[in-house]
């Protein structure tokens, strides 16, 4: 807990309360309202949390203003351009970088993990085959309790590591399965010799017809794309999976719970939000139709994949993610995608309106995912269980550190309620 450094005064009633002042190491002071209900009978009341911290956190730091993103104190600029994912996993995990000795350590870990179940196999064939992959990864997730016993005691710290690692290592497996299974296709096995991001596109893409190697500068951007996703401090889903986590519940039942508010189109599906957008504009000469629309302040109509709710300046991570979209499109071109043209086109326009430049409706992260997961050849349904593939790390992160808080109690919100009061109950033929 940050260290008090100032009181607030709140007069109700002709009463008045003292309350503490926190001063965090970046962002704005945190007033203490834990004992305000039992000093003065009154809740506070905060829709959608937007302006309450309900954790104190060491792990990412947002400053909407400035447009940055710190993971334990390093910038995602720098994470993104130097560093690769499994090594930002470990940042995450454990608060400091490592050194290449334990880098190998974890990496090997993590590789040797990647394979699930054998019966987990039959999961996936009891679902539809039209089922969304997100479905079918919330089923599959939370059946992972029932799979590894030994890795679901949270007051034991090894089996709470055991739990982290095979998360993140089954997590590609188990997203590239949804995806074979969606369209078809035999499972891909996990294969040791590839790395991370390689390994994930492989069991996406190959065939056991023939052979098929993974283009580095593909391995890469999805690496980038896995980076820039890992966490993003207390988002809706993140705070899903602590708020399951304050129940106790196994770490599996608490990720699966994270996939599912990840679902939402407000969420992790924005990207795949961004990609019918484009497909809905179609063409590019209906682009300034579109913006138009965009606008005009009678129209309610918005272009998604530009500006973003924290970011008030510019998405940090849509700089690097731009950097990859345009080595992507330069390797795969655009010629024969019109949803890709349109994607180049409407980026080229909106940033020479000065419209968007006011209102600072950039580009952002989900703008230019959605356009390299589709020249990857990803289906849009597949866009949001990369992202839960991605936020793994970041849930797990938070999950370990809330069970290791001496403050943690199970989440409990408060309500204003404006319902009936107490009635009595009226026999049906008198109604």
């Amino acid at each position: 807990m940050a260290e008090n450094t100032d009181t607030a005064t709140l007069t109700i009633k002709g009463k008045t309360y003292e309350l503490p002042v926190h001063s965090p190491s970046g962002g704005p002071d945190v007033i203490d309202i834990r004992k305000l209900y039992g000093q003065a009978d009154v809740f506070t009341y905060d829709p959608g949390f937007t302006s309450t911290a309900a954790c104190d956190s060491t792990i990412t730091y947002i400053d909407g203003e400035k447009g940055e993103l710190l993971h334990r104190g390093y910038p995602i600029e720098q994470l993104a351009g130097k560093s690769h994912y499994l090594e930002v996993c470990y940042l995450l995990l454990y608060g400091e970088l490592p050194s290449a000795e334990e880098l190998e350590t974890f990496e090997n870990l993590v590789t040797n993990h990647t394979m699930i179940h054998e019966q987990m196999h039959m999961f996936f064939r009891g679902f539809r085959r039209d089922a969304h992959p997100m479905a079918t990864m919330v089923g599959v997730i939370g059946a992972m309790s029932a799979f590894y016993h030994d890795s679901t005691d949270i007051n034991d710290a090894h089996q709470r590591e055991v739990a982290s690692i095979r998360l993140i290592a089954k997590m590609p497996t188990i997203a590239a399965m949804a995806y074979k299974y969606s369209i078809g296709q035999p499972f891909v096995y996990p294969r040791n010799d590839l790395d991370y991001a390689a390994n994930f596109l492989h069991m996406c893409f190959a065939v056991p017809a023939e052979e098929y190697n993974v283009n580095p500068i593909l391995s890469r951007a999805m690496d980038r794309i896995f980076t820039l996703h890992a966490d993003h401090e207390q988002n809706a889903s993140t705070s899903t999976v602590r708020l399951a986590s304050s129940s106790g519940a196994n770490p599996f039942a608490c990720i699966a719970a994270g996939i599912a508010c990840l679902w939402g189109p407000a969420h992790g599906g924005a990207n795949q939000a961004c990609l019918e957008m484009l497909k809905e504009i179609g063409t590019v000469d209906r682009i300034p139709e579109f913006i138009a629309r965009a606008k005009d302040k009678n129209d309610n109509y918005r272009l998604m994949g530009f500006g973003h709710r924290v970011y008030k300046n510019f998405d940090p991570r849509a700089t690097v993610m731009k950097e990859s979209a345009d080595e992507v499109l330069d390797l795969l071109g655009v010629e024969n995608n019109p949803i890709l043209q349109v994607a180049k086109e409407l980026e080229k326009q909106a940033l020479a309106d000065p419209y968007f430049a006011e209102k600072k409706l950039f580009p952002n992260v989900d703008f230019y995912s959605g356009i390299i997961l589709e020249a990857m050849g990803f289906p849009t349904s597949m866009f949001t269980p990369v992202f839960a593939l991605a936020r793994t790390v970041g849930w797990i992160s938070q999950w370990k550190e809330q069970l290791a808080d001496p403050q943690l109690k199970i989440g409990r919100p408060r309500q204003l309620y404006l319902g009936e009061m107490a009635r009595d109950y009226v026999d049906i033929e008198k109604r």
